[in-house]
Protein backbone atom coordinates (compact mmCIF):
# COMPACT_ATOMS: atom_id res chain seq x y z
CA UNK A 1 0.00 0.00 0.00
CA UNK A 2 1.63 3.08 -0.90
CA UNK A 3 0.66 6.39 0.49
CA UNK A 4 1.49 9.98 0.79
CA UNK A 5 1.99 9.31 5.23
CA UNK A 6 4.20 6.90 5.54
CA UNK A 7 6.30 8.77 7.93
CA UNK A 8 5.65 11.04 10.73
CA UNK A 9 3.03 13.61 9.86
CA UNK A 10 1.24 16.74 11.46
CA UNK A 11 -2.75 15.65 12.46
CA UNK A 12 -4.50 18.00 9.64
CA UNK A 13 -5.49 21.29 11.68
CA UNK A 14 -8.32 22.07 9.37
CA UNK A 15 -11.72 20.46 7.24
CA UNK A 16 -9.92 21.54 4.26
CA UNK A 17 -6.89 20.28 5.59
CA UNK A 18 -8.88 16.55 6.11
CA UNK A 19 -10.17 16.44 2.44
CA UNK A 20 -6.57 17.57 1.11
CA UNK A 21 -5.48 14.33 3.02
CA UNK A 22 -8.36 12.36 2.13
CA UNK A 23 -7.62 12.92 -1.61
CA UNK A 24 -4.02 11.96 -1.49
CA UNK A 25 -5.01 8.77 -0.02
CA UNK A 26 -7.41 8.22 -2.86
CA UNK A 27 -4.64 9.00 -4.89
CA UNK A 28 -2.26 6.16 -3.42
CA UNK A 29 -4.92 3.67 -3.60
CA UNK A 30 -5.77 1.19 -6.80
CA UNK A 31 -9.17 1.87 -8.26
CA UNK A 32 -9.85 -1.53 -7.07
CA UNK A 33 -8.72 -1.38 -3.18
CA UNK A 34 -11.57 -1.73 -0.65
CA UNK A 35 -9.81 0.97 1.49
CA UNK A 36 -10.14 3.07 -1.21
CA UNK A 37 -13.73 2.53 -2.03
CA UNK A 38 -14.16 3.65 1.95
CA UNK A 39 -12.18 6.82 1.61
CA UNK A 40 -13.86 7.57 -1.63
CA UNK A 41 -17.40 7.43 0.12
CA UNK A 42 -15.66 9.38 3.75
CA UNK A 43 -14.55 11.99 1.08
CA UNK A 44 -17.65 13.09 -0.51
CA UNK A 45 -19.00 13.33 3.63
CA UNK A 46 -16.18 15.43 4.29
CA UNK A 47 -17.50 18.12 1.38
CA UNK A 48 -20.88 17.83 2.16
CA UNK A 49 -19.75 18.13 6.56
CA UNK A 50 -17.66 21.10 5.61
CA UNK A 51 -20.25 23.17 3.52
CA UNK A 52 -22.66 22.74 6.24
CA UNK A 53 -20.21 24.14 8.90
CA UNK A 54 -19.32 27.17 6.07
CA UNK A 55 -23.17 27.51 5.33
CA UNK A 56 -23.57 28.13 9.28
CA UNK A 57 -26.01 25.19 9.38
CA UNK A 58 -25.07 24.33 13.30
CA UNK A 59 -25.62 25.95 16.46
CA UNK A 60 -21.85 25.41 17.46
CA UNK A 61 -19.82 25.28 14.05
CA UNK A 62 -16.46 25.05 16.25
CA UNK A 63 -17.09 21.99 18.28
CA UNK A 64 -18.76 20.50 14.70
CA UNK A 65 -15.09 21.69 13.19
CA UNK A 66 -13.34 20.01 15.33
CA UNK A 67 -15.72 16.84 15.91
CA UNK A 68 -14.66 16.40 12.03
CA UNK A 69 -11.35 17.13 12.17
CA UNK A 70 -10.84 14.81 15.48
CA UNK A 71 -13.32 12.30 13.93
CA UNK A 72 -11.30 12.05 10.90
CA UNK A 73 -7.70 11.68 13.11
CA UNK A 74 -8.83 8.13 14.30
CA UNK A 75 -9.56 7.02 10.55
CA UNK A 76 -6.11 8.39 9.27
CA UNK A 77 -4.19 7.51 12.69
CA UNK A 78 -5.17 3.73 12.10
CA UNK A 79 -4.35 3.94 8.89
CA UNK A 80 -1.14 5.71 9.42
CA UNK A 81 0.01 2.62 11.58
CA UNK A 82 -1.29 0.04 9.58
CA UNK A 83 1.03 0.96 6.71
CA UNK A 84 3.88 1.42 9.09
CA UNK A 85 3.29 -2.23 10.14
CA UNK A 86 2.73 -0.34 13.92
CA UNK A 87 0.29 -1.90 16.35
CA UNK A 88 -2.63 -1.62 17.76
CA UNK A 89 -4.69 -1.02 15.00
CA UNK A 90 -8.76 -1.64 16.53
CA UNK A 91 -9.85 -4.84 14.90
CA UNK A 92 -12.57 -3.42 13.07
CA UNK A 93 -10.13 -1.50 10.58
CA UNK A 94 -8.23 -4.93 10.42
CA UNK A 95 -10.83 -6.69 8.72
CA UNK A 96 -10.97 -4.06 6.04
CA UNK A 97 -7.31 -3.55 5.54
CA UNK A 98 -6.79 -7.56 5.40
CA UNK A 99 -9.83 -7.97 2.98
CA UNK A 100 -9.06 -4.75 0.69
CA UNK A 101 -8.01 -6.98 -2.10
CA UNK A 102 -10.37 -9.51 -2.17
CA UNK A 103 -12.34 -10.06 -5.78
CA UNK A 104 -15.27 -11.71 -4.41
CA UNK A 105 -16.62 -8.83 -1.78
CA UNK A 106 -18.44 -5.68 -3.91
CA UNK A 107 -16.65 -1.85 -3.51
CA UNK A 108 -20.28 -1.10 -1.84
CA UNK A 109 -19.96 -3.62 0.78
CA UNK A 110 -15.80 -2.62 1.06
CA UNK A 111 -17.17 1.56 1.83
CA UNK A 112 -19.97 0.03 4.38
CA UNK A 113 -17.65 -2.08 6.06
CA UNK A 114 -15.33 1.01 6.52
CA UNK A 115 -18.43 3.14 7.89
CA UNK A 116 -19.43 0.80 9.84
CA UNK A 117 -16.04 0.88 11.68
CA UNK A 118 -15.59 4.52 11.82
CA UNK A 119 -19.18 5.34 12.46
CA UNK A 120 -19.66 2.61 15.24
CA UNK A 121 -16.12 2.36 16.67
CA UNK A 122 -14.95 5.97 16.11
CA UNK A 123 -17.48 8.56 16.76
CA UNK A 124 -17.98 7.30 20.30
CA UNK A 125 -14.30 8.40 20.78
CA UNK A 126 -14.44 11.54 18.95
CA UNK A 127 -17.24 12.53 20.61
CA UNK A 128 -16.04 12.09 23.58
CA UNK A 129 -12.61 13.68 23.14
CA UNK A 130 -14.11 16.62 21.66
CA UNK A 131 -16.23 17.67 24.44
CA UNK A 132 -13.03 17.75 27.11
CA UNK A 133 -11.40 19.80 24.56
CA UNK A 134 -14.24 21.98 24.71
CA UNK A 135 -15.83 21.65 27.93
CA UNK A 136 -19.29 20.97 28.65
CA UNK A 137 -21.52 17.82 27.97
CA UNK A 138 -23.48 16.04 24.98
CA UNK A 139 -26.69 17.68 25.13
CA UNK A 140 -28.49 20.72 24.25
CA UNK A 141 -26.90 22.16 21.03
CA UNK A 142 -24.30 19.59 20.19
CA UNK A 143 -26.71 17.09 20.19
CA UNK A 144 -29.24 18.88 17.98
CA UNK A 145 -26.12 19.61 15.50
CA UNK A 146 -25.14 16.37 15.82
CA UNK A 147 -28.90 15.45 14.82
CA UNK A 148 -28.96 17.63 11.94
CA UNK A 149 -26.21 16.31 9.61
CA UNK A 150 -27.68 13.10 9.22
CA UNK A 151 -29.51 14.13 6.37
CA UNK A 152 -26.68 15.42 4.86
CA UNK A 153 -24.81 11.88 5.49
CA UNK A 154 -28.02 10.02 4.60
CA UNK A 155 -27.97 12.20 1.09
CA UNK A 156 -23.94 11.01 1.24
CA UNK A 157 -24.78 7.61 1.22
CA UNK A 158 -27.04 7.01 -1.72
CA UNK A 159 -24.86 9.37 -4.29
CA UNK A 160 -21.73 7.20 -3.12
CA UNK A 161 -23.88 4.03 -3.57
CA UNK A 162 -24.90 4.94 -6.93
CA UNK A 163 -21.23 5.94 -7.84
CA UNK A 164 -20.07 2.54 -6.54
CA UNK A 165 -22.52 0.03 -8.49
CA UNK A 166 -22.40 2.20 -11.85
CA UNK A 167 -21.07 1.27 -15.19
CA UNK A 168 -20.59 -2.01 -15.31
CA UNK A 169 -22.28 -2.94 -11.73
CA UNK A 170 -25.01 -0.83 -12.61
CA UNK A 171 -27.31 -3.83 -13.68
CA UNK A 172 -26.25 -6.11 -10.45
CA UNK A 173 -27.92 -4.21 -7.67
CA UNK A 174 -31.01 -6.81 -7.96
CA UNK A 175 -29.08 -9.18 -8.20
CA UNK A 176 -26.64 -9.07 -5.22
CA UNK A 177 -29.29 -11.00 -3.16
CA UNK A 178 -28.30 -11.64 0.62
CA UNK A 179 -25.25 -9.12 0.36
CA UNK A 180 -27.58 -6.44 -0.62
CA UNK A 181 -29.67 -7.40 2.22
CA UNK A 182 -26.99 -7.10 4.11
CA UNK A 183 -25.54 -3.75 3.36
CA UNK A 184 -29.32 -2.30 3.03
CA UNK A 185 -29.66 -3.07 6.71
CA UNK A 186 -27.00 -1.59 7.74
CA UNK A 187 -27.77 2.84 7.70
CA UNK A 188 -26.21 5.81 8.93
CA UNK A 189 -28.67 7.16 11.23
CA UNK A 190 -29.10 3.87 12.99
CA UNK A 191 -25.22 4.12 13.12
CA UNK A 192 -24.86 7.70 14.32
CA UNK A 193 -27.19 6.64 17.12
CA UNK A 194 -25.63 3.99 18.75
CA UNK A 195 -22.15 6.19 18.24
CA UNK A 196 -24.00 8.89 20.67
CA UNK A 197 -25.42 6.64 23.14
CA UNK A 198 -21.54 4.79 23.40
CA UNK A 199 -20.32 8.21 23.68
CA UNK A 200 -22.64 9.27 26.61
CA UNK A 201 -22.10 5.68 28.37
CA UNK A 202 -18.26 6.25 27.88
CA UNK A 203 -18.17 9.75 29.22
CA UNK A 204 -19.92 8.47 32.08
CA UNK A 205 -16.64 6.23 32.49
CA UNK A 206 -14.26 9.06 32.65
CA UNK A 207 -11.81 8.68 35.13
CA UNK A 208 -12.49 5.26 36.79
CA UNK A 209 -9.82 3.32 34.43
CA UNK A 210 -12.70 1.09 32.37
CA UNK A 211 -12.39 3.35 29.57
CA UNK A 212 -10.37 1.40 27.28
CA UNK A 213 -12.16 -2.11 28.40
CA UNK A 214 -15.02 -0.56 26.54
CA UNK A 215 -13.83 0.61 24.18
CA UNK A 216 -11.91 -2.77 23.54
CA UNK A 217 -15.64 -4.37 23.67
CA UNK A 218 -17.11 -1.90 21.39
CA UNK A 219 -13.98 -3.02 19.05
CA UNK A 220 -15.39 -6.49 19.12
CA UNK A 221 -18.90 -5.64 18.25
CA UNK A 222 -18.31 -3.44 15.47
CA UNK A 223 -15.61 -5.93 13.63
CA UNK A 224 -17.98 -8.88 14.35
CA UNK A 225 -20.34 -7.00 12.02
CA UNK A 226 -17.68 -5.76 9.71
CA UNK A 227 -17.00 -9.12 9.05
CA UNK A 228 -20.39 -9.83 7.91
CA UNK A 229 -20.92 -6.93 5.86
CA UNK A 230 -17.76 -8.11 3.95
CA UNK A 231 -18.77 -12.09 3.61
CA UNK A 232 -18.75 -12.88 -0.21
Amino acid sequence: MQLPFEGPVEAPASVAAVIEELVDVSAGLHPGDGVRAFNEMYLVTTRNVEAAITGMHFADSAFMTRLDIVFAQLYLGALRRFVAGQRPVARCWAVLYDARARRDVLQLQFAVAGMNAHINYDLAHALVLTAREFGGGLDGARRRDFLAINEILGRTQAVVRAQLLAGPLAGLDHALGARDDRVSLWGIERAREFAWHSAMALSGLTGTGAEDDYLDGTDRIVSLSSKLLLLP
